[in-house]
């Protein structure tokens, strides 16, 4: 996961911005528990809308009380409980984090300091919850292989990551997991994967990278990508994947007040699609808080 799916905050309720921080608490918490206070350098907002979205879906309330921790010790803020959902999202975020920087170390670019902040919590994970670490492990290594090949199929690059978020979606529903809920979590794993891959445009092009837009494109940077002749194919990429998610969501049961996974879903990607064509949409822009 890399930090960007957010809400879009000026149309965002108050109540809901209330809950998305307290979750946002609720899962730095819950990997906390699970894997220890190092790894919660890893907390992605991604990590976070997939416990709203669950919540809401699998039916789970959530309560929310004042708290202090670690960051917030001298004032109490709004926190959810941390359940089981939680612990497991948890899980997931120290899982990807602790690949991530794997990859990272792999493909030269360091990475051995801040995996060590994951390392223990990684092996608690994968002791805890073998089904979370086989998910990842295996779609990574699919990931790679696809990599090496040097495709040029934005579906093709993109598959890995988007069965990451379905398949985990499947595991921790249970029951509650249906055609639609597959596809839609599918769709944003696959938006994920690819608003990452044309932020780094540049970056990849000048080391030389794998980066599928630019071997479907060749063009010499992300400027002259999206706003030349080729800058329409790439808007209809991501039109077709808001069609697919909107789509989904629409057929799909909540148990709850369902305003703040349609800011984000509705509003908060479209919006993240927007800054990364514009040239301003970085993830470290977009995860600081």
């Amino acid at each position: 996961m890399f930090g960007y799916v957010r809400t879009d905050t000026p149309y965002l309720f108050i109540k809901d911005d209330t809950l998305y921080r307290a979750m946002y608490c609720g899962v730095c918490k819950g990997i906390a528990q699970v894997c220890g206070h190092a790894a919660r350098m890893g907390l992605t907002y991604d990590v976070t809308f997939l416990s709203v979205i669950l919540h809401n879906i699998a039916g789970i309330d959530v309560k929310i009380e004042k708290q202090h921790c670690l960051t917030h010790c001298i004032r109490s803020r709004q926190m959810a409980e941390v359940d089981e959902l939680t612990r497991q999202l948890g899980a997931l975020n120290t899982v990807l984090a602790y690949y991530k920087y794997t990859d990272d170390i792999e493909d030269g670019d360091g990475g051995r300091g801040k995996r060590l902040f994951f390392k223990k919590g990684f092996k608690r994970t994968k002791a805890k919850y073998p089904e979370i670490e086989r998910i990842v492990r295996e779609n990574l290594l699919e990931q790679s292989k696809i990599e090496k090949l040097k495709t040029d199929s934005l579906d093709r690059a993109a598959d890995a990551t988007a069965k990451i978020l379905e398949e985990f979606s499947v595991w921790s529903l249970g029951e509650k997991s249906t055609e639609d809920t597959r596809k839609l979590f599918y769709a944003v794993g696959k938006w994920i994967y690819l608003i990452d891959a044309l932020d780094d445009y540049d970056k990849d092009w000048k080391k030389g990278a794998y980066n599928p837009f630019a071997l479907a494109y060749n063009e010499p940077s992300r400027d002259s990508l999206v706003n030349g002749k080729k800058g329409e194919e790439v808007r209809f990429v991501f039109r077709a994947l808001f069609f697919d998610i909107r789509e989904a969501l629409s057929k799909i049961q909540f148990c709850f007040n369902r305003d703040l996974s349609d800011n984000i879903l509705l509003r908060g990607l479209p919006m993240v699609t927007k800054r990364v064509m514009d040239g301003c949409g970085c993830k470290e822009k977009l995860t600081n808080k």
